[in-house]
């Protein structure tokens, strides 16, 4: 609205005038307030496309469009199942929070697209290709070994290259389809000590590799930690795709490191990075890139990530990247909106958005003894700087011992629900602020419609949510006590709202989810 009345005061019958070009929209950092790490990023025309990191969700590997490279929506994902070890599929007490596919890389070669990813749940490179990448299908491959960080690179000469590891960064051959290492090749270390740029003190050795080709040299992006620094942008570039490589520190500011380079139709150049937030997760932003001796220098003049672009406006994250969901559904439309993303792989035989028209409706499958081991957990991320997501909910199909509701999930959870016990229903909140699970309030239900909200409160690392019941969906009445999220490294990333229900005692109940909004 700021904006808008900006430019209209800067608009007369003649057209714009001065004031009214000096004021023009501009695009503000963070681009995304929300969870969206290890970004990799394409233009193929005008039109931007981004893959990022969703771990341990499924479907997985989001890949989200722009026109502007400053507002992006959800268009696809590059697999519906990673792989089905027990880890993913919360079978016999195992979980893969924190794993599952980590950074991916993004490629457009000879109109196909290609996605690859590396897992330590699958111990495999997977590697993801489509003509079409907003509409599929892709096709799947995979090969062992996993391969850390790698960049995946098409060069001028029709030869495919992986760049990866850990500080000592190496480079393998594939077949020219990329489907796997290419047959009696092996791989050969091109830069025996990555990190060497950033000095000798290092907490995270150099990795994240992301690799270009500009003007006939090869460009390798990687972030590093110093100890008592901040995370950190190295560069390091070559004639050869073998070496030798120069490096150099490239950006030093507000902890943004971790991406690459992208260039616009018109020819400007940025650096798509990322910053650890909190709890709300790890968050993109944009560098200006300016061309000097052969080099791109990042950052504004004063060598800083600036707070303002000379790109278009930021919208609301809404719909594009989060979403309300009404739970109806059309013929022809999918089930899901791609908002949604299952905490580790579903069993589809245990939810329906058919079953009860217009409902999401989660039914028990087996007895469970710990949220964070529930299958069939429907999340979608939290956004900053502050955001609500509320739910309302049809309980009169709960079995004792079954507990329905709207949670905010990572290692340090909080719950609201309702839960069924001797016959009797209960609003129940609950908090692993400690990160183990602890009942703070407990109140006597007799309807069987219930509404819920989560307030999440981002601004200046507040990190902190608060939790609501209505038994009317307007009056509403804080319940349990707040929730100081936290980032931790075991789940590794941003809190996400979590639709749930599980049994504790038997199988057979279920809960009906009306509609599920965010604000």
């Amino acid at each position: 609205m700021k904006i808008f009345l900006l430019l209209l005061a800067g608009l007369s019958l003649s057209g714009p005038g001065p004031a009214a070009r000096a004021q023009a929209p501009t695009a503000h950092n963070p681009l995304i307030y929300a969870d969206v790490p290890d970004m990799a990023m394409i233009r193929v025309g005008k039109t931007y496309y981004m893959s990022s990191t969703t771990m341990h969700l499924s479907p997985g590997v989001p890949i989200m469009k722009s026109t502007d490279l400053v507002n992006w929506k959800l268009v696809s994902y590059a697999y519906d199942t990673l792989t089905s070890v027990d880890a993913m599929t919360l079978a016999n007490g195992k979980s893969t929070y924190g794993r599952g596919s980590w950074a991916s890389s993004l490629r457009y070669h000879q109109g196909a697209y290609y996605v690859s990813t590396f897992a330590q749940t699958s111990g495999r490179t997977h590697v993801y290709s489509t003509k079409n990448i907003e509409k599929g299908p892709w096709k799947a491959v995979s090969f062992r070994p996993s391969l850390h960080d790698h960049s995946l690179f098409f060069d001028d000469d029709g030869r495919v290259y992986m760049v990866y590891g850990s500080g000592k960064l190496q480079l393998a051959e594939l077949t020219a389809d990329a489907s796997s290492l290419k047959p009696g090749t092996s791989s050969q270390v091109i830069i025996e000590n990555a990190s060497a740029p950033a000095g000798p003190n290092i907490n995270l050795v150099a990795e994240g590799s992301q690799l270009f080709k500009v003007n006939g040299k090869y460009y390798l992006f990687n972030i590093v930690w110093p100890k008592n620094g901040m995370r950190t942008v190295l560069m390091h570039r070559a004639d050869k795709i073998t070496g030798p490589y120069e490096g150099r520190v490239a950006l030093q500011d507000l902890g943004v490191a971790q991406g690459g380079l992208i260039d616009t139709p018109d020819g400007k150049w940025y650096a798509y990075l990322f910053r650890d937030n909190g709890a709300v997760g790890r968050i993109p932003y944009l560098v200006p890139v300016q061309w000097a001796d052969g080099w791109p220098v990042l950052g504004n003049p004063a060598g800083k990530v600036p707070e303002t672009l000379p790109l278009p406006a930021n919208t609301s994250l809404i719909p594009g990247i989060v979403a309300s969901d009404e739970f109806t559904r059309r013929a022809g439309e999918p089930a899901l909106p791609l908002v949604w993303q299952w905490n580790h792989n579903p069993d589809n035989k245990f939810w329906s958005v058919t079953e009860c028209k217009g409902y999401l409706r989660l039914k028990t499958g087996r007895v469970d003894t710990s949220f964070v081991l529930v299958r069939n957990t429907l999340t979608q991320r939290t956004i900053g700087p502050a955001c609500t997501g509320t739910t309302a909910i049809d309980v009169a199909h709960l079995k004792d011992g079954d507990f329905a509701g709207l949670g905010v999930l990572q290692r340090r959870y909080g719950l609201v629900g309702v839960q069924m016990r001797n016959g009797a229903k209960a609003i129940v909140m609950v908090s692993a602020e400690s990160e183990k699970p602890v009942e703070l309030q407990r109140l006597p239900l007799t309807q069987d419609k219930v509404y819920f909200k989560i307030a999440c409160d981002f601004q200046d690392r507040k990190d902190v949510a608060t939790f609501f019941y209505s038994l009317d969906g307007k009056a509403w009445q804080p319940v349990g006590g707040p929730l100081k999220m936290a980032y931790t490294l075991p789940h590794f990333m941003g809190y996400r709202f979590s639709l749930f229900t599980y049994a504790t005692e038997s199988v057979g109940g279920y809960a009906d989810f009306d509609y599920f909004r965010i604000e």
